[in-house]
């Protein structure tokens, strides 16, 4: 039986909300709410209007990551493209193609859902959808004004290597790379049974 998100006895129910903080890129709210058992609480979290990230894989195997420095660990990671949605309701596979283009200068000709994720979701009211990309094609990177990133190619397997040896830290990379393993796994599976 399908696990249900809604109708549960956990369910809590919000009161009030107001705004903290109000940003280019998020919102920080505290909100009331009235617990399972009758008591209040505070709720305090941020509000994004989410993303799309995408594996792009080539024909050789590879997958296009992109190192870029992350100022809230003071560090660079390497991760696969992607990027926050233009406004709350866009199509997330318009930005996946965006975010594709931008970062690595590639469009695709199959670009195959693998779900989304919540980053963080006792703070953050962020989804994000994954995407694998196939049959990659490259033309010129458009980056953001304040976006500097260098691209990497990593073999498949490899990446799934530094996934599981803790040399890759960024969930959504990490997701999308177990996530594009199983997909193509099962591909030909399925074309081996036919």
């Amino acid at each position: 039986m399908p696990f249900s998100t809604h109708g549960h006895a956990l369910d809590e129910t919000p009161l009030s909300s107001k705004t903290i903080f109000s940003g280019r890129i998020l919102e920080v709210c505290l909100d009331r709410v009235t617990l399972p058992d009758g008591q209040e609480a505070d709720r305090e979290y941020i509000r994004h209007v989410g993303g799309a990230a995408v594996l792009p894989l080539t024909d050789e195997g590879e997958v296009i990551c992109v190192a870029q420095y992350r100022y809230p660990f003071a560090r660079v990671t390497l991760e696969i493209p992607a990027g926050k949605l233009n406004f709350l309701g866009e199509d997330p596979v318009t930005a996946a193609l965006r975010e594709l283009r931008e970062e690595t200068g590639a469009t695709c000709r199959e670009l195959i859902p693998l779900g989304e994720m919540l980053p963080s979701p006792a703070i953050l009211r962020e989804r994000i959808s994954l995407f694998l990309a196939r049959g990659l094609s490259f033309g010129e990177t458009s980056l953001d004004e304040d976006e500097f990133l260098s691209a990497v190619r990593i073999p498949l397997e490899e990446l799934y290597r530094m996934v599981m040896e803790g040399e890759i830290t960024d969930g959504k990379t990490q997701l999308a790379c177990l996530k594009a393993l199983e997909y193509l796994r099962r591909e030909t599976d399925g074309k081996e049974q036919a």
